[in-house]
């Protein structure tokens, strides 16, 4: 009896007013647009950056993301890159990079709206700016910089604990 009961339920929970099985909203990423939405480069020491070098110059790398919402399911997301090759006086080049993209994310979970913002579209954004700064630096006079792939979940997270362990800070 339990058994005819659940299954009529069941039934009736999937029939509309006109008999057709409800739709259930389907969740959808969509990519709007990207774009360079700042960009620098700088070879402040040239000509005399671009000799033979005695050593291979440190290259320091941070990447950040910021995402606005621009709308209920429109997000602007932005991946903030910088590259320096060299230290104070012996800079050899420095880039810097915003590189954004409009996303629209429809249907998504609501605890699972903010991590697809911060990791997956960066993640997107991510081989597009790679390219730019490569580019920029092989057109700059120097071997091209080819970023490593970066791992937007565990910079997801890093990001997370540092907000806690503020917000902690701030009740103590």
């Amino acid at each position: 009896m339990a058994k005819k009961d659940a299954a009529k339920k069941s039934e009736n929970a999937e029939k509309k007013s006109n008999g057709k099985a409800e739709e259930q909203a389907v969740p959808s990423f969509n990519v709007l647009a990207q774009y360079i939405k700042d960009f620098s480069f700088e070879n402040p020491n040239s000509p005399r950056s671009l000799a033979p070098q005695e050593k291979t110059p440190d290259i320091n790398i941070n990447v950040n993301v910021n995402a606005n919402p621009l709308s209920e399911t429109d997000f602007e997301v932005e991946l903030h890159l910088e590259a320096k090759a060299g230290e104070e006086k012996d800079v050899m080049f420095s880039a810097e990079l915003v590189y954004a993209g409009v996303f629209r994310l429809e249907n998504i979970p609501q605890e699972a709206l903010h991590p697809a913002v911060l990791i997956e579209c960066p993640r997107l954004l991510f081989p597009f700016a790679r390219q730019i700064i490569s580019d920029a630096t092989r057109n700059g006079g120097f071997p091209p910089l080819m970023i490593d792939p970066i791992d937007f979940a565990g910079l997801y997270q890093q990001r997370l604990m540092e907000q806690q362990i503020k917000e902690n800070v701030a009740k103590s």
